[in-house]
């Protein structure tokens, strides 16, 4: 049996763990409320992005653009969206759990893999996957030059030939408590061309200066850097959030343990009480 020190260790130990998770908590809630703001203020400009682009595709005729050429996928580049850091419970586990999936799912095609995430980045090294590039540390002051540095390359890769589709895999922010885990189709783009009839968006009539091919050009790459952006706001929200929670999860359960552990110390000193009031009692009836 544990000693009344020995307790009063574990106690303190468990303690001071709490005021961490507490404060962790606390942190993440903080940045939680940040990081939420600018994933849902830059949902409507992605969906407005889009409506223009549909918009455009339906007066441009048959249009040809490298972003839109389909081809057979026999290379495919995936980017891996998780945390740079732990402590965030199942959020890192989900997604390298469907990237898994998605390799055993496309095993007969080539797979290069783009870890966003120091996690993310180790687990793909221990499991020997073909790294093409790797990003690590951009969560904390991300901006929307990151995701432009990143579809820059993708895209360069896409036209040129050396990859046959994109992959983004990411959680998508619901809610503090659900994040939905998302594999989505970044290259080649298959928003256009759409069916008039069921789009409300290219009813409008909208007056352009520039060639519908002109402009094309110019927005389909900003279309894909949105649409990278728009999944490391996703990510970081999801991240923030799964944080919060594990941490709210681990200072109840050092709560309990601490009662717990307060109890079986008092026993403890009751028994050490009683074990000497015996032993006086004892004596005296000796004597």
């Amino acid at each position: 049996m544990p000693s009344l020190i020995d307790m009063r260790r574990r106690i303190r130990s468990v303690r001071n763990t709490q005021q961490i998770t507490k404060a962790m908590k606390m942190i993440s809630a903080a940045r939680l409320r940040k990081a939420q703001e600018r994933a849902f203020n830059a949902r409507p400009y992605a969906g407005l992005l889009r409506e223009t682009l549909v918009n455009i595709a339906s007066r441009a005729g048959e249009v040809q653009h490298p972003l839109l050429t389909e081809r057979p996928q026999q290379r495919i580049t995936v980017l891996v969206l998780t945390g740079d850091r732990g402590l965030c419970g199942a959020f890192n586990t989900n997604i390298l759990r469907a990237s898994e999936r998605f390799f055993a799912d496309n095993a007969v095609q080539q797979i290069e893999v783009v870890p966003i995430g120091r996690k993310g980045r180790d687990y793909l090294r221990r499991r020997a996957c073909r790294i093409e590039q790797e990003y690590t540390g951009i969560y904390a002051k991300l901006a929307y030059a990151d995701a432009k540095e990143i579809a820059a390359q993708l895209i360069a890769d896409y036209s040129e030939g050396k990859t046959d589709a994109v992959y983004v895999i990411y959680n998508e922010f619901k809610s503090v408590i659900s994040q939905k885990l998302t594999v989505a189709q970044l290259l080649p783009l298959k928003t256009l061309p759409v069916d008039q009839a069921n789009d409300a968006a290219t009813q409008i009539d909208y007056i352009y200066e520039q060639p519908p091919e002109e402009m094309l050009a110019t927005l389909l790459p900003r279309y894909v850097e949105v649409q990278i952006f728009g999944a490391l706001l996703e990510s970081t929200a999801a991240e923030h959030a799964a944080r919060m929670t594990a941490m709210d999860a681990a200072t109840s359960a050092a709560g309990d343990m601490i009662d717990s552990l307060t109890l079986t110390m008092n026993r403890i000193r009751q028994a050490a009480i009683t074990k000497e009031i015996i032993e006086i009692v004892s004596g005296a009836a000796a004597i």
